[in-house]
């Protein structure tokens, strides 16, 4: 007995105890359990040389026994993939297609072929010579072949070669995207077939690798005339083409005729390989039916546990099917991550999935969780990003902080502001340690909360929110307190706007002009003028140049303590310094009279606006017409109410009330036809 040293995804065809050839391939494979080491024996022709025999092993070749009568050894070993098995083709590149999950090898590339005729004794006709083949320039001269004839000019005084030249080659030309060449080689084999007898032509791994070459190159067009050629040959199909059918009908969409493929494999006799299993789950994956494909394998792994699968002695089914759960794990997270990136709402379908995956008993790992969370951008992703999160936290020791920055970034785009500070709560008490970011994130959702709060006046909200904010190390701004100052002052709560300011300057925020004019606007609506004033020195003394706003506060608050010669000097300050009164500023020193009772004085500064070229809003005129119709002026009040009719103003329901209340009371005559229907509920524009 002769010991044989056999290098891994190697084979080579033998003559007595010379090496005839070698190619680097890892796709001519014959599967045995892991356990149990065999051989496949196949008969097989190359031209003169038969009795072809081959051997497969999943760990390593050990002393073998060639027998004396046998011409030729074929040894395989065959190397695992991340999803399927080894799987017996026999000696042609029958690579496994898995789409996307499984690397293409270089050596199957034209580009990459470099197969050699070693300088060995060959065997031809009887006669031993000595010859050496290029079988990367050999197809390099090929490419541009179309025809049978075109391939006979470059063949012819070739000689015989080896089958496994042509299988290699027509793979070749299909991962260049080259079929015409490799269809070409395949009608060159047919004509030496009948040319020489049926010693030498296309077999079963030439058709497979065919198939092969037209699923890389996308040549879907000739897959049904190649199959009638099968049959017409009498080459029965493997499993192997039907494993490569399915990729066909997979790539040019046929996906329900894909999967009928499986139906097919059983009518014909063949048990249905890893290799198959995994394919159909890649079609659902192309689908993007993780419902089905997570079916699938579930009514898979049963039939395997009642051992109605995988009896078959050539694969380590416990093994494979660690691989298929591993692939459908993958599959699901692949298609939930589709969803969420898809412009429909499929957020439904994503928390069903993973609900169904957890029955199944299937546990993605942290890093798809994340990966999940990523492709969560949406503002109706917010339910998903947070079950993620949940998940996460419940399931594993970590998480990314970044993620959790993501998370916050998301809660905060679907205003779910709360559910963001959770986690920023959840990153100070069990970590990660938040970082510059996280901060940032949370004290933007605050600043949403408390502009929200300073709007509508919520000022109790504003205050709690700055409460929370120390509660959680996170310093206030200038910004945060003005947002809390404006809410006091819309709420005319002038004891919570002076505590406000305090602890603003207690934390060490140096007042702006919006937290003086907010003030001053507190202080004006309680009527403390004295202290307004006094504010208003004070803002002046450290330098805060006054805006608009502020000088127009501070105009109502002379206004309400009737200093209008003060006034006067305020508003030619304004002037001096480029600020002019605006209709905002004239409409505060003429609420302030009405609410003062000196129509007279509001009805002078309303001329005097007009004077200055300003023209009076809806505001102006209502607050007017009240004052006046209040201080039994009903005919004055009426006339101002029509000409602000004909001005094209729409006036609110309260105006009309006060002129009708007021010449009932006084016994003033005024036609109400002219003044119009009343506003019922009526908004202004």
């Amino acid at each position: 007995m002769q010991a044989l040293s056999i290098w891994p995804l190697k084979f080579g065809l033998l003559v007595g105890s010379r090496l005839e050839f070698e190619l680097d391939c890892s796709c001519f494979v014959v599967s045995s359990k892991t356990r149990k080491r065999h051989c496949f024996v196949e008969q097989a022709c190359f031209g003169s040389v038969s009795s072809l025999i081959l051997v497969s092993s999943d760990r390593k070749f050990e002393g073998l026994a060639i027998n004396p009568a046998s011409k030729v050894l074929f040894l395989c070993e065959p190397k695992r993939r991340l999803l399927g098995s080894s799987v017996g083709v026999g000696w042609a590149t029958e690579q496994r297609e898995l789409g996307e999950e499984v690397s293409r090898e270089d050596s199957s590339s034209v580009s990459a072929l470099d197969f050699d005729h070693s300088e060995s004794q060959a065997v031809s006709g009887g006669k031993e010579t000595k010859s050496r083949v290029n079988v990367r320039e050999l197809a390099y001269s090929l490419r541009a072949a179309k025809t049978a004839d075109d391939v006979d000019v470059v063949l012819k005084e070739m000689g015989e070669l080896p089958l496994q030249v042509y299988c290699a080659m027509i793979r070749g030309f299909g991962k260049d995207k080259r079929l015409k060449p490799a269809m070409a080689v395949v009608d060159w084999l047919k004509r030496k077939k009948s040319e020489s007898g049926g010693l030498i032509g296309p077999n079963l791994f030439i058709y497979n690798s065919l198939l092969g070459a037209m699923k890389e190159s996308s040549g879907f067009g000739e897959v049904e005339k190649i199959m009638s050629d099968m049959e017409e040959e009498g080459i029965v199909p493997n499993i192997v083409t039907y494993n490569t059918l399915m990729l066909i009908y997979m790539e040019e969409g046929e996906y329900h005729k894909a999967l009928g493929i499986l139906d097919l494999v059983k009518e014909k006799g063949f048990e249905p390989s890893p290799v198959t299993y995994s394919t159909a789950l890649l079609v659902y994956r192309r689908m993007e039916d993780g419902m089905g494909a997570l079916e699938f394998f579930v009514e898979l792994r049963e039939k395997y546990a009642k051992r109605e699968i995988g009896n078959d002695a050539d694969y380590d089914w416990e093994f494979e099917f660690v691989k298929l759960e591993n692939f459908i794990g993958r599959i699901c997270y692949q298609v939930m991550r589709r969803w969420l990136v898809e412009d429909e709402n499929l957020t439904t379908k994503v928390l069903k999935l993973l609900n169904a995956m957890d029955n199944a008993g299937l546990k993605p790992s942290r890093e798809e969780h994340e990966r999940l969370i990523w492709a969560c951008t949406r503002e109706e992703h917010y339910i998903v990003g947070k079950e993620l999160y949940k998940r996460i936290r419940e399931r594993f020791p970590e998480i990314s902080l970044s993620v959790c920055n993501h998370l916050i970034w998301l809660m905060g785009k679907a205003k779910k502001w709360w559910a963001a500070l959770e986690i920023y709560e959840d990153l100070l008490d069990e970590g990660p340690e938040p970082n510059n970011l996280s901060y940032e994130l949370v004290v933007s959702h605050f600043n949403i909360l408390l502009s929200a709060a300073s709007r509508r006046g919520i000022w109790r909200w504003g205050v709690r929110l700055l409460q929370k904010m120390e509660d959680k190390g996170l310093k206030p701004q200038s910004r945060h307190w003005n947002a809390v100052l404006v809410a006091c002052s819309k709420a005319s709560e002038t004891a919570a706007a002076i505590q406000i300011f305090k602890g603003m300057v207690e934390n060490g925020e140096k007042p702006t002009v919006i937290s003086y004019g907010a003030l001053l606007s507190a202080l004006e609506k309680g009527k403390l003028y004295d202290e307004a004033f006094r504010v208003w020195k004070h803002m002046i003394k450290v330098g805060i140049e006054p805006n608009l706003y502020a000088y127009t506060i501070m105009a109502s608050v002379l206004t309400g303590q009737k200093k209008f010669n003060l006034l006067d000097t305020l508003l030619k300050e304004m002037a001096a310094k480029g600020v002019e009164p605006s209709v905002v500023t004239y409409n505060a020193i003429i609420s302030s009279c009405a609410r003062n009772e000196l129509s007279g004085v509001a009805y002078e500064w309303f001329h005097r606006m007009r004077g200055e070229n300003v023209e009076p809003n809806e505001i102006t005129y209502e607050m007017l017409i009240e004052a006046l119709a209040n201080d039994a002026k009903p005919r004055l009040a009426y006339e101002l109410h029509l000409k602000a009719q004909n001005e094209g103003l729409r006036l609110s329901s309260k105006p009309y009330d006060a002129v009708v209340r007021s010449a009932e009371s006084y016994g003033a005559t005024i036609d109400l036809n002219l003044l119009g229907p009343r506003q019922d509920k009526e908004k202004r524009a």
